[in-house]
C-alpha cells in the first residue's frame, strides 16, 4: 500500500493536527498575497526547509493548543501560533519571517487543527506544487539554515543528534 500524503496526529484530547507537504511550489508569492488578504483557507503555512522532522510540528502543535487553552497565545490565531511554535525564538515577527513562507519558498508544509477533507482539498488546489508524502520532508530540509536558526553548534552535534537539539529548543522555548 502506498504511503499517505496527508498525516493526522491526535495532539490533544479531541483535537487533531493534519499536515500535508508540497514541493516544487511555484506560487508562494501569490499565496503570501492571498494570505495577507485573508483569501486563503486558515492553515499554518510553513517553510518546509526549516522543519527538521514531523515530530517538531507535533511538538509545536501541543504548544499551540496549550497556549490557546491557557489564553496565552503570542499570535492572533491558533495556526499562526503553530508557525511561531516550530521556532526556537520568542520573537514572534522573526519566527513568522523565518518559518513562514516567503516569496521564494519552494517547499511548503501546511497544517490545520481539526481539518476536514474539503478544507485540505481547498488549500491543495491553491498550491501550485507537487504534494508528496510527509516522509520526504527530510530530503527537503536545509541543515545549514536549521543550524543557524536553532543555533546548533558542531560541538553539540558531536554529543547529540540535530533532532534532539531542535526539539529541546522548541520544547523549552519559554524556559530559555
Amino acid at each position: 500500500m502506498a504511503e499517505p500524503t496527508v498525516l493526522s496526529y491526535d495532539t490533544h484530547p479531541g483535537r487533531t493536527l493534519t499536515a500535508a507537504l508540497f514541493k516544487d511550489v511555484k506560487n508562494t508569492k501569490d499565496l503570501r498575497l492571498l494570505l495577507a488578504e485573508g483569501s486563503l483557507p486558515e492553515f499554518a503555512y510553513i517553510n518546509a526547509r526549516v522543519v527538521l522532522d514531523p515530530f517538531v510540528l507535533q511538538l509545536a502543535g501541543h504548544r499551540a493548543l496549550a497556549a490557546e487553552g491557557s489564553t496565552r497565545m503570542a499570535t492572533k490565531n491558533i495556526h499562526t501560533e503553530l508557525v511561531y511554535g516550530v521556532s526556537a525564538t520568542k520573537h514572534v515577527a522573526e519566527s513568522l519571517k523565518r518559518f513562514g513562507i516567503s516569496d521564494d519558498t519552494t517547499a511548503v508544509l501546511v497544517a490545520r487543527f481539526d481539518c476536514k477533507p474539503e478544507e485540505l482539498e481547498a488549500v491543495s488546489k491553491r498550491i501550485e506544487g507537487q504534494q508528496v508524502a510527509l516522509s520526504e520532508l527530510g530530503g527537503l530540509v536545509d541543515l545549514e539554515l536549521i543550524d543557524k536558526y536553532f543555533k546548533v553548534s558542531k560541538q553539540e552535534l558531536q554529543s547529540r543528534g540535530r533532532l534532539d537539539a531542535v526539539t529541546f529548543r522548541v520544547g523549552a522555548k519559554d524556559c530559555l
